[in-house]
């Protein structure tokens, strides 16, 4: 039988999330305990994390422009990083942070290391692989955006404003499912979703991505 988009990627989901205790900052988060000052650092890094995907989006929405269901799914991904960095703007703000400092910033190895994969998958993976393996790992930072916006309200004072960045990322739109189920169906149909290197790629970058989280409390 023929496999599924949809059954395709809730498989992944269920294989590349991480334990509940493989992140221990969110959860530090959620009750209040991690400093204040670490929303400030998390800012600063997403400035670098989200330039950087929104160029490696772009540039394999081009890669895919022969398959236009990939190309769309990164197009709309792409487009989706620019409304986050305005977003940031507001919470750089609301952290005090000034834009000389902002600009000036240096960001940390640790919380690179999840967009400098995404550029590598951009320059060199399949596109339809790497669909897969982003669309596995926005399940995770989706749940970890949604329980930081819901902290920094309750526990830390933050207005709705500065929590903008993270309600963006927590509650994505039906379209952005439509769009990777699209994507993803035509990997299958065409041969072009090589399904255990794109968990490949997915398990990668779900390390990553805990690894930013690790490194934003490192000294």
């Amino acid at each position: 039988m023929a496999r599924s988009a949809s059954d395709v990627l809730d498989a992944a989901v269920r294989e590349l999330t991480p334990a509940p205790d493989a992140n221990p900052l969110v959860p530090a988060i959620a009750v209040g305990e991690a400093p204040r000052e670490v929303f400030a650092t998390l800012a600063l890094e997403q400035h670098h994390v989200i330039a950087s995907d929104r160029r490696s989006f772009r540039h394999l929405a081009g890669r895919a422009a022969a398959e236009p269901p990939v190309a769309a799914f990164f197009t709309f991904l792409a487009d989706g990083e620019g409304v986050a960095l305005d977003h940031l703007g507001t919470l750089t703000a609301a952290c005090g942070l000034t834009e000389r400092e902002t600009s000036g910033y240096e960001p940390r190895p640790a919380c690179q290391a999840y967009p400098a994969y995404a550029a590598w998958l951009a320059l060199g993976a399949e596109p339809a692989d790497a669909v897969l393996a982003f669309a596995a790992n926005f399940t995770a930072w989706g749940g970890y955006c949604r329980a930081i916006g819901q902290a920094m309200r309750h526990r830390y004072g933050f207005t709705d404003e500065a929590c903008a960045f993270f309600d963006f990322f927590a509650t994505p739109p039906p379209v952005l499912r439509d769009r990777t189920l699209t994507a993803l169906q035509h990997g299958l149909d065409t041969g072009t979703l090589d399904h255990p290197l794109a968990l490949r790629y997915g398990r990668l970058l779900q390390a990553y991505e805990l690894m930013f989280w690790r490194g934003l409390t490192e000294d």
